[in-house]
């Protein structure tokens, strides 16, 4: 693993390589130490944990190459290559879509409205996607990209040999322990969210729009929104699955200083979905306490 600055490995044993951190930083890297495998032990679940601060170059890892199913967290990486088609003049965002009620699927809030009645742009697609997590619109963003192959290419054009798409909405959701489909790793989650909304990956129209419909997300108000103050800028997208999986990816700047990327998921557990969100709204409020002290 390469050392940027300073690294902490969250594995256990905390190893610091770090010449210029203070004791309060090494504390609250202690903490976040503490957390992680108390929510580990008290979920008895598998849960996988990377961050990196831009600000201090520091980065904690908690079985950051482990593989996690995406679930939801798949659509930040479905909208990106749209936006990047668009950049390229392959698509126009306003390009309209018919579908109808035989194309719904499960939870699809948005969608559901306009089925058969009348066509949405991509735009209104991705916004759905992202904002509220609709399914349908998830998919026929999938669809007008190319197919869920056409995520696996487009992260491997950012650098990303790890992540991968294989399946559409609903069945991407279904976590199976060790089959590799249709997931990624918290560390490649975070290179991609810097790639896109802190890189040169997207124009930088794009790159302001993904934020936006991040940053709008309305199914995230409980968790890590919930534990950060309101004048920090939180972008985020989560997840939920089979076999008790929980995520959340998420960019978030505090005033006045670079951003802290963070991708977290929860699996192989039996705990509840309330006791999940409570798990990460708690992490939640270990990394804000963390990135105060500094």
């Amino acid at each position: 693993m390469k050392q940027s600055r300073g690294v902490i490995f969250l594995s256990g044993l905390l190893y610091a390589y770090v010449l210029f951190v203070s004791v309060p930083v090494l504390a609250q890297g202690d903490a976040l130490v503490t957390e992680l495998q108390r929510i580990e032990s008290d979920l008895k679940a598998r849960i996988g944990f990377s961050a990196h601060d831009l600000e201090t170059g520091l980065r904690w890892e908690h079985h950051a190459d482990q593989r996690f199913a995406m679930s939801s967290t798949f659509k930040t990486l479905a909208c990106a290559a749209l936006l990047q088609q668009v950049d390229e003049n392959e698509v126009q965002i306003e390009r309209k879509i018919s579908f109808s009620e035989a194309d719904l699927v499960t939870y699809s809030p948005v969608t559901e409205q306009h089925a058969g009645q009348r066509e949405m742009s991509l735009f209104e697609l991705c916004e759905a996607t992202m904002t509220t997590s609709d399914n349908t619109a998830a998919n026929l963003i999938l669809q007008a990209i190319g197919g869920p192959e056409a995520v696996t290419e487009f992260v491997r054009g950012i650098g990303d040999d790890v992540t991968r798409l294989d399946r559409w909405e609903t069945e991407l959701n279904q976590a199976t322990p060790d089959d590799e489909r249709d997931t990624t790793t918290p560390n490649a989650m975070v290179a991609n969210l810097e790639a896109l909304l802190l890189g040169n990956v997207l124009s930088p129209s794009s790159r302001g729009q993904l934020r936006e419909w991040l940053v709008g997300n309305k199914v995230a108000d409980g968790l890590f929104r919930s534990s950060m103050p309101a004048d920090w800028v939180i972008a985020d997208r989560t997840g939920a699955g089979g076999f008790g999986s929980r995520s959340i990816t998420a960019v978030i700047w505090p005033p006045e200083r670079l951003p802290v990327v963070v991708a977290f998921y929860i699996t192989e557990t039996t705990a509840s979905f309330d006791d999940r969100n409570a798990a990460i709204a708690a992490l939640g409020r270990v990394i804000k306490d963390m990135l105060e002290a500094k």
